[in-house]
């Protein structure tokens, strides 16, 4: 199979919040966007607004920096949100439960490259990176497999 790419310019936080808010209309449980990016480019904002699409009523959505996950209950299952920066070792990632939600949550995790080979193959990889003009994101998403292609559809329009 063929890796798949999008990359979209993003004007603002405005704009990269309205992405993650059209992104979540189309996740379903089992489903795992992995977002990378330096610090401040803008992971943990487009976690937020992807999650609080989703909620039933409108909730305080931390950070998981120093918890490292942050669970919510929503219409057909969960949201995992991890943010893995402050581990080591795969070891952790296993006690966090994470692998488990991996098959029956919407996940979202912040400095996927600490997955490591425990990274799911079939997972959405989107990349935020500042551009020239303050403000402004380049957003890079990338795939493998029909799933995606046909949720990713409309998604950039």
């Amino acid at each position: 199979m063929s890796e798949d790419t999008l990359s979209l310019l993003l004007s603002g936080p405005d704009e990269t919040a309205q992405h993650a808010r059209q992104l979540a209309r189309r996740l379903s449980p089992g489903d795992v966007v992995l977002l990378s990016g330096d610090v401040g480019a803008g992971k943990t904002h487009f976690a937020r607004a992807l999650i609080s699409e989703l909620l039933d009523y409108p909730e305080d959505i931390p950070s998981p920096t120093f918890t490292l996950v942050q669970t919510y209950e929503v219409q057909g299952g969960a949201i995992w949100h991890a943010d893995l920066y402050r581990l080591t070792s795969t070891h952790e990632i296993e006690e966090l439960g994470l692998i488990d939600a991996f098959h029956d949550a919407i996940c979202l995790v912040e400095w996927p490259d600490r997955l490591g080979p425990l990274a799911p193959r079939g997972a959405l990889h989107i990349t935020l990176a500042p551009d020239a003009e303050e403000d402004t994101r380049t957003l890079t998403a990338k795939w493998i497999g029909a799933d995606w292609t046909d949720k990713l559809i409309e998604w950039h329009r």
